[in-house]
């Protein structure tokens, strides 16, 4: 007899296979790279919370982690260098139904895009965003980011930049979030965990993914980070901000957990207000017109 936990795990196990390709498209990330365990995570807390390919939008950003458009079976569309938040919240604009999830580097999110990144947390859009934090532009080969420690020699930098490095957490929790979390990609269960909360969320859902990068991150590997992370103490009350960053801000053990949350804020679409008798849903306004009538004039 098939017990309701059993059944829950049988469906589970299908949406997750379901995600797999079934291709001879073979992932060629770099052996030990942080970006196959993440994947993994990510199709673990979407099969775990029962949505199905049908339900979901994956938006990637240029990078290592956007090549992540052609492994896995599903709704993808790959965009502009750092400007995948305002390419994500116009998919969740348009069919609020979609639970829409982005992914990008902090390459491209603390360069290029800090600005759609600030816009993205103020507005609170209904997105999961996943920063893929292995601290430099690995598809460039190994080029020093915004997240790179200050003098940390880089390849196309030997004697590194001069100039202090951003704290991702740092950064958004001053712009007053909804939610923010930290994981590793040395931690899958954690991850797997960090993404299902993060997929509750009603607004803009921030993960820091704390990643291992082989072949161009050789100061923080994947050993480094099993010696220097630690999961946020039980007292951790993340609705409190002071608590927030005395952790978020942490290096040295790096703490894993819900860094923030605040759920009684309204996210973008609650604010919108109908628009005379239309939907705010853009899909809603795609309809068959007749046509006739003007076909007839020509």
């Amino acid at each position: 007899m098939t017990t309701p936990k059993l059944q829950a795990l049988v469906d589970a196990q299908k949406i997750y296979n379901d995600y797999t390709l079934r291709d001879d498209n073979i992932n060629w990330w770099c052996g030990g790279c942080g970006n196959y365990p993440i994947q993994n995570a990510l199709k673990r807390a979407l099969a775990l919370q029962g949505l199905e390919r049908r339900d979901v939008m994956f938006c990637f950003d240029v990078g290592c982690n956007g090549n992540g458009a052609d492994k896995i079976e599903a709704n993808t569309i790959h965009g502009l260098h750092g400007r995948v938040l305002p390419l994500a919240a116009g998919v969740k604009i348009a069919n609020h139904k979609m639970q829409v999830i982005a992914e990008a580097g902090d390459g491209a999110t603390f360069s290029e895009g800090i600005s759609h990144l600030a816009h993205a947390v103020r507005n609170d859009y209904p997105v999961l965003f996943l920063l893929h934090d292995n601290q430099n532009y690995a598809l460039t080969t190994g080029q020093p980011s915004a997240l790179t420690p200050k003098c940390q020699s880089m390849n196309c930098a030997p004697e590194g930049l001069e100039v202090e490095p951003f704290h991702p957490l740092e950064v958004v929790l001053g712009l007053k979030p909804s939610f923010v979390a930290q994981t590793c990609s040395a931690d899958i269960d954690h991850m797997t965990e960090t993404i299902q909360a993060g997929l509750k969320h009603k607004g803009f859902a921030f993960i820091n993914v704390l990643q291992a990068c082989p072949t161009y991150n050789k100061f923080i590997t994947h050993e480094w980070y099993l010696e220097h992370i630690q999961r946020l103490p039980e007292e951790h009350d993340p609705t409190n901000m002071e608590s927030a960053r005395k952790y978020g801000f942490s290096s040295d053990p790096f703490y894993l957990g819900q860094i923030y949350l605040n759920p009684d804020r309204k996210n973008f679409l609650e604010t919108v207000a109908h628009r005379d008798e239309n939907s705010p849903r853009l899909i809603d306004e795609v309809a068959h017109q007749d046509i006739s009538k003007l076909l007839a004039k020509f």
